[in-house]
């Protein structure tokens, strides 16, 4: 839960109308993010395994979920077929390290596409594979690194999505 804290903490939630996750899971941020989340917010949980969305949609009877059975690289595709707009935050733990170079390419560059220009990544991750993509991608990176964790994680911040990267 440190690492949960860790990660969302600096987030400002009153000015987050619509957050993405990648790689949701059993839903460890899923519903710490909701329960953050203002009441008219949403949450797109973007999963790849079948079994994954499936209960999570099963878990979860909040209306402000919505959960895609799909892949992060075709986030924009997902967020057009729900009807919503550029996101204000996206929140990912996908293991950037086991992607191909291009997959992981793909995904940063679609990320940066679906924010608005105010928009933000948030990522947690168990190597730095990410950092190089994230710089590409966005103009300002922070970083930490929580060590509470099992095993201990590195954490980023990003601002500025980039669009011509």
């Amino acid at each position: 839960m440190k690492m949960v804290d860790h990660l969302l903490g600096p987030l400002d939630w009153s000015k987050i109308a619509l957050l993405i996750e990648y790689g949701p899971g059993s839903g460890r941020f899923t519903f710490e993010i909701l329960r953050r989340m203002c009441p008219d917010a949403r949450l797109m949980a973007i999963e790849t395994g079948a079994e994954f969305a499936r209960s999570l949609r099963s878990d979860c009877d909040d209306h402000r979920l919505i959960v895609v059975e799909g892949s992060a690289a075709q986030v924009n595709h997902h967020l057009g077929r729900h009807g919503l707009g550029q996101a204000d935050f996206v929140v990912t733990g996908l293991p950037f390290s086991t992607l191909g170079p291009a997959e992981g390419d793909a995904i940063m560059r679609e990320t940066a596409l679906a924010l608005k220009p105010s928009g933000q990544l948030a990522a947690y991750q168990m190597r730095t594979a990410i950092r190089p993509l994230i710089e590409r991608h966005f103009s300002d990176l922070r970083d930490a690194y929580e060590w509470w964790n099992i095993p201990p994680c590195h954490l980023y911040w990003a601002s500025g999505p980039n669009r011509n990267a």
